[in-house]
Formats: C-alpha cells, sequence, structure tokens
C-alpha cells in the first residue's frame, strides 16, 4: 500500500511516493526543474496561475515514476500541501478566475488594516486570534473591490491546496484549518466569522464545504485518474498549508512542541493548547492539522518573507556559477560576523512581524578592499539567522520558550553556516530529520485514511539524523549591530 504527497510550493511542485508499511520513500520528484514564475505587475504584488500549478503537478507525479519504482495502481490516498495564505476564486463552471494573488503579495495590507479597525483590534484578537491583515480574505476583498467584474463570477473561494483537489476528484472542500489561515473563521464562536463576512460583505456562499483536516475531500476521477496512471476512486485524504504540514512531517503536533524551516520564507512553528495571539499580530496563530473543537491544537506562526528567496537571489547575482553546497563552502572560510558586512534579508514584501512594513533587502558596510563573494554569501546566511532569533523573540515574549526545534535537513539548513549560526545566536539545539512537505503530504494521507491512526504512531520509528548543539562561538554582538541597522531602515 503507497501514498502519494503533493507539495504545491511557491518554487516548484515536488511529489513523493512513501511505503505504508514502513514510512520510507520509494521516489520523489519535483517540477519544474527551475524556479516556477511569480508575476510582479507592481510593487508588492506577487501572483501565479493555479492552472500552472495544476500543469506542473502532472507533471512532477509522471517524472516521480520514470524509473519505475513502483506500481501507481498501488497507491491508497494522496494529501497535499500547499503554499499558505493564497487566493484562488473559481466560477460556476469550475474555471479560475485570476491569477492566484499568493502569500507574498503585498496589495491588501491596507484593506485588512481598516478590517482591524472597523471590527475592533481586541475583538478581532480574541475572535480571530490574529488582525485581518493581508490574509486571505483581506485580498478577496481586494479583488472585490478593484475587480467587481471578476468578483461577480465567483462561485467558491479556495486556498491553493483545495483547488488542487478539486482538480483532482472534481468536489470542492476546505477545513478549520484552512479557513483560520485565511482569516474567516471564529475561534471564540466555533464558526465561520460573522465579523469578517459581515464587514467585507462575502456571501457564505461561496465557503466550501468544511470538513477535517484528516478526512476524505473527494475521490480520484476517472479522467484524471487515466491522466496521471493512478486507480480511480481513491481519496485524497488530506490538505494542509505547507507550515502546518511541515510541522506534522516532524512530528510536531503537541503543546510545546517546536519546528522549523527555512525554504523560499523562513518560519518558527509551535503548537499550544491555548487560544494565543500576539497583541501586535507580528505573530499568527492557525487552526493546527489535528485541531478540533473538542481539542485545540493551534499553531503559532512567525514568518520570514525572505530566508531561501534571499539565499536564491545572492546566488543569481554573486554565485550564479556556483551550485548551493560550493557557496556554502566558500561562506564556511569566512569567519564568524563576515568581518563586518551585514545584511537585512527582508525583501519579499511586507513583513508581519514588522507589523506588516517594508523593510527591503540591505547589504551594508561594504569594505570594497576586504569583502568577496564568500563574504557576501556568509553574511547573508547570518543575516537570514539573525532574522529568525528577532523572530524567536518575539514568540519568548508571548511566554513561548522552546528548548529544542525540529528542522528538515534541507534548504538552508543544509548549510552548516547557517544551521551553526541558528543555534547560536537563538540559543536553542536544533534537531535536524529526514522530511520534506511532499513526505508529510503523504503521511497526512495516511492518517487520513485510517492507515494510521496518530501522527505518534506514523513517526513512532523515526530518529533524529544529527542535533545541532550551540558552539563556543558568541554572535550576540553581531546581531546587536544588525538589530541597530534593522531599526534605522524601519525608522525611515
Amino acid at each position: 500500500m503507497l501514498l502519494l504527497g503533493i507539495d504545491v510550493g511557491t518554487s516548484s511542485i515536488k511529489v513523493s511516493v512513501v511505503d505504508a508499511a514502513n514510512c520510507s520513500i520509494l521516489a520523489t520528484a519535483q517540477y519544474p526543474d527551475t524556479e516556477s514564475e511569480i508575476l510582479t505587475l507592481k510593487h508588492g504584488w506577487a501572483e501565479q496561475s493555479p492552472d500552472m500549478w495544476w500543469e506542473h503537478v502532472q507533471k512532477a507525479v509522471a517524472r516521480c515514476n520514470v524509473n519505475n519504482n513502483y506500481n501507481p495502481k498501488d497507491i491508497a490516498a494522496i494529501g497535499i500541501a500547499y503554499q499558505m495564505h493564497g487566493l484562488v476564486i473559481i466560477d460556476e463552471d469550475g474555471n479560475s478566475l485570476r491569477n492566484s494573488i499568493i502569500w507574498c503579495d503585498s496589495r491588501a495590507v491596507e484593506t485588512g488594516d481598516a478590517a482591524l479597525a472597523a471590527i475592533g483590534t481586541e475583538h478581532a484578537l480574541e475572535h480571530l486570534l490574529n488582525s485581518p491583515g493581508n490574509f486571505t480574505a483581506s485580498k478577496l476583498a481586494w479583488v472585490k473591490a478593484n475587480e467587481p467584474e471578476v468578483y461577480a463570477k465567483i462561485a467558491k473561494v479556495m486556498l491553493p491546496g483545495d483547488y488542487i483537489a478539486f482538480k483532482l476528484t472534481g468536489e470542492v472542500t476546505t477545513s478549520i484549518s484552512a479557513l483560520s489561515e485565511g482569516i474567516f473563521w471564529d475561534f471564540k464562536e466555533n464558526e465561520l466569522s460573522k465579523d469578517v463576512m459581515n464587514h467585507y460583505g462575502f456571501d457564505e456562499r461561496v465557503i466550501p464545504t468544511i470538513n477535517p483536516v484528516f478526512s476524505t475531500h473527494g475521490h480520484l476521477s476517472n479522467p484524471v485518474a487515466t491522466l496521471l496512471g493512478l486507480k480511480a476512486g481513491i481519496p485524497v485524504s488530506y490538505k494542509s498549508g505547507d507550515q502546518p504540514n511541515n510541522a506534522l512531517s516532524l512530528n510536531v503536533t503537541e503543546p510545546g512542541e517546536v519546528a522549523a524551516t527555512a525554504g523560499t520564507s523562513g518560519v518558527i512553528y509551535g503548537v499550544t493548547d491555548k487560544l494565543f495571539c500576539d497583541p501586535q499580530s507580528r505573530v499568527n496563530t492557525f487552526a493546527h492539522v489535528n485541531h478540533s473543537i473538542e481539542k485545540q491544537r493551534l499553531g503559532v506562526l512567525l514568518c520570514i518573507n525572505g530566508t531561501g528567496s534571499m539565499n536564491r537571489w545572492t546566488k543569481t547575482l554573486a554565485g550564479s556559477d556556483l551550485s548551493y553546497p560550493q557557496m556554502n563552502q566558500a561562506a564556511a572560510v569566512v569567519p564568524p560576523g563576515s568581518e563586518g558586512l551585514s545584511v537585512l534579508p527582508f525583501g519579499n514584501g511586507a513583513e508581519r512581524m514588522l507589523n506588516n512594513r517594508i523593510a527591503g533587502a540591505h547589504l551594508r558596510n561594504i569594505d570594497l578592499n576586504l569583502h568577496t563573494s564568500g563574504h557576501i554569501f556568509r553574511a547573508v546566511q547570518e543575516g537570514i539567522a539573525f532574522s529568525f532569533r528577532y523572530g524567536l523573540d518575539i514568540l519568548r515574549e508571548n511566554g513561548m520558550q522552546p528548548s529544542i526545534i525540529r528542522a528538515g535537513l534541507s534548504n538552508l539548513f543544509l548549510s552548516e553556516v547557517f544551521t551553526q549560526s541558528f543555534v547560536d545566536i537563538t540559543g536553542v539545539p536544533v534537531e535536524l530529520h529526514e522530511s520534506d512537505g511532499s513526505y508529510g503530504a503523504a503521511i497526512g494521507a495516511g492518517i487520513g485514511a485510517g492507515i494510521y491512526a496518530s501522527a505518534g504512531d506514523a513517526f513512532s520509528y523515526k530518529k533524529p539524523l544529527k542535533t545541532v548543539e550551540p558552539s563556543s562561538v558568541s554572535l550576540e554582538d553581531y546581531y546587536q549591530d544588525w538589530k541597530k541597522l534593522l531599526v534605522v531602515q524601519l525608522a525611515n
């Protein structure tokens, strides 16, 4: 019995096929080989085509079995992870009406701020656990105000994973977790938020059927089964935003457990059983994958938009002839602190942890006679690590005190420079695991299909690849200098 996991990322689609008997990965693939296009029609905007995602899903699934490592007809369930907060809208015929306004798009900041003022800050935080901010509901309100002819044709509103599940099954569903990440859910009343729906003037008919995360969200249709070479009728039994899914893939499901990721964006994600909100909405609280009305499990998410994207931009400009491992090697020969070079990695839209301000990316204190590309590579990775420390301090202000953080051995955590800098500046050891989004989605599919009783059951065998402890190197002075640069930039 096999499980198929699909991760709808910003950069690419990744899929994995997992043997349900021992949770081992039989095959994995991604498409495309280069990063998917993000359309930036105006400063601060970011869009992608939902139909591009679907095309790439098909090609990734085909590529996954190019070596015939498994029988596709043995796949028993499908799980989906997806980039959070994106807006997908379809008409009555199931056609997407416009490009998706994705997570790093900043156009709806003012729309969300106006909603917060109208609903009332205290009331909004008590019920929504977040400001309406720049999330999915506010993006939908932007479409209503600026593209009324498009808005009038909307049959259903979806998150990116809902759309891929719809393309697989022809059925439209969502979950409390998905609605909470879009800021449509009232945690105090345990229902669709009347405050948000009424303020924005949304009709409840556009909201899909609400199912648990671990449940059947439709069955693979005959035409799509033929297209993908799979068995018709198998369930899509799990859908989750990428960060809750990343936490699941690391077996972070219970209060006090914390996960981190440093892909296109960077995230620290902790689980709590308390209704939690940051008074300034610098971190956000959403329903975790195992949340229910009877048993609260909430994920507290600290997001940094420009981590892997900052490293990728650096490669394009300063390391186009190098691989990422070669960049990491060049960074490793530069001493900690990058000999005074400092990087603010905030060039990917409005940052929630900076109160929804666009700070921009900056390279500071360049010495033309001293600094090399290796210094730039290290300063970028240290700057990203410092941004994680800045965010973790916000979580600490709000009562979260992690003693260990779990992360997948992937993306920036493949760099010893970044990982050690992260550990040294936060003071928290990191457990590194073999894990990624498509693997978590496959395991989620197994839980949703009843193959595993729980996440604990699925991950009972799993051990960390290694644990990185704080070293004797102190980065605190470098961090304080970095923080002063950030304060000056935010004041401008």
